[in-house]
């Protein structure tokens, strides 16, 4: 059997590569909204059988929401087994006037592939998949084990998952485990991210009448849920970003001061930054840095507000009820349930009179700290190194990966947060965007990755 190298082959079929990544983006897997159920399950099937096709056991995994996909190539014994995570659900697409082309038509323009899901996580997670077939093609072989369980719902709360871990953590058994749900702090510049913020989302909900009420007639006596909203949420944060919630910041674990020296000596342009978020100025608690408020602040955001008459023209009407979407994201030394009991309390305290509100929990998740040394970081550090050119830099994370806390509670992994997504690729927004060329670097560091980590059996460093 004739050999090729694994670079050499990964390069020899990107464009084949790129085509399975709009393949699989053409699915509009949207995993909050019931009527996409069988795109879910058509992206689960499709991972499924590309994972086949190169050679692992795979298989699609029903019974808790939507189908979990699983695959396994354990023929390397004696060698590391890495656990690799992916997720293959996307957010809604609305605005979808913003788009300039439709989210679920893949289109590369200026270097880069548009639609939903490109960076947020499909086209990361195609990574896992192309560099495995480039190894296994290349050298016949894996230098190490590989398992990878690839889910449907990190956009929705990662129930499905976190139920499967519990109840078959077994299967999952390995040495470490890696995720590309991540990014990088800037172009050019490869990153291990040693930290995530976890989140509560919850939901507000405020009953007044019984029934709508014409404004004229009952303007001034009817209670009215949105105005209701409205108090409340303003009186849970200040104007300069301090959240006004009893008890809030009690755990909040500040970064070493060695952490927070190395976060000040990264390449930082604030007018590039602002740009970046496309306001005029940055908001927040101006006593810590940008990076530090993203990384070690806690946040309270309202992500919407529903109720009343949104149409054109006017009704004049005072809602029976209104609904009001509000997530707190967390840092250590943060619990969920504790927080949201504490926002729980405050919301019920401030209800205005005339008024029921109702407190949800949507979902919520611990942050989550991982090691900044060890055998595993030190071969993603000469991996992106030798792809990079340049050396990687340690970051932390302002969103959220919850099943990363999971794994290790659960299973006592620590994580390899090794990724490709750039700042400006709309993750969650109109436009999202992989770079290509990061897509196909974060193949060839991903091979490297694992043949570093396959080489750690002979050094016995694992």
């Amino acid at each position: 059997m004739s050999h090729i190298s694994p670079l050499d082959y990964a390069r020899e079929n990107r464009e084949r590569f790129l085509d399975e990544l709009k393949e699989l983006l053409r699915i509009p897997s949207i995993s909050t909204l019931s009527e996409h159920r069988e795109d879910m399950e058509r992206a689960a099937r499709f991972l499924r059988d590309r994972l086949s096709a190169i050679g692992f056991e795979a298989e699609t995994i029903a019974g808790h929401g939507h189908p979990l996909v699983y695959g396994q190539w354990l023929n390397a014994p004696g060698r590391p087994t890495v656990l690799l995570y992916g997720h293959y659900d996307v957010q809604p697409v609305d605005p979808i006037d913003l788009w300039q082309t439709p989210p679920f038509e893949p289109d590369v323009r200026d270097d880069n592939i548009y639609a939903r899901g490109a960076a947020d996580d499909k086209g990361q997670t195609m990574t896992f998949l192309h560099a495995a077939e480039s190894l296994l093609h290349g050298e016949g072989r894996l230098p190490l084990n590989l398992k990878i369980i690839i889910e449907g719902e990190e956009e929705c709360g990662g129930a499905a998952i976190k139920a499967y871990v519990s109840e078959h953590g077994g299967r999952l058994a390995a040495d470490v485990v890696q995720v590309a749900d991540s990014g990088m702090y800037a172009p050019g510049i490869p990153t291990i991210e040693t930290g995530l913020r976890g989140i509560v989302y919850t939901e507000i909900h405020a009953q007044g009448a019984s029934h709508d009420l014409h404004s004229g007639l009952y303007g001034g006596v009817g209670p009215n849920p949105l105005n209701a909203l409205a108090w409340v949420i303003a009186d849970l944060k200040d104007r300069k970003g301090h959240i006004a919630i009893p008890g809030f910041y009690d755990d909040v674990q500040r970064p070493a001061d060695d952490v927070l020296a190395s976060w000040r000596k990264l390449p930082f342009d604030l007018d590039a930054y602002r740009a970046q978020v496309g306001a005029r100025d940055l908001v927040g608690m101006q006593e810590f840095s940008p990076l530090e408020r993203t990384w070690s602040r806690p946040t309270l955001d309202v992500h919407g507000i529903s109720g009343g008459f949104t149409g054109e023209g006017a009704k004049t009407v005072i809602p029976a009820e209104a609904t009001a979407k509000v997530s707190m994201r967390l840092v250590p030394d943060q619990r969920a349930e504790k927080v949201f009991e504490l926002f729980r309390n405050r919301v019920l305290e401030l209800t205005p009179p005339g008024i029921d509100l109702r407190v949800r929990l949507i979902h919520g998740d611990d942050p989550v700290l991982v090691p900044e040394r060890g055998p595993f970081i030190d071969a993603a550090r000469q991996a992106l190194q030798q792809t990079f050119g340049r050396p990687a830099v340690l970051a932390r994370s302002g969103g959220s990966i919850p099943i990363v806390g999971v794994f290790k509670e659960t299973l006592g992994l620590n994580t390899v947060l090794m990724g490709w997504g750039l700042p400006d690729d709309n993750l969650h927004a109109p436009n999202e965007k992989f770079s290509l060329e990061n897509f196909y670097l974060g193949i060839d560091a991903t091979v490297r990755f694992w043949q570093a980590v396959g080489a750690l059996a002979e050094q016995g460093a694992t």
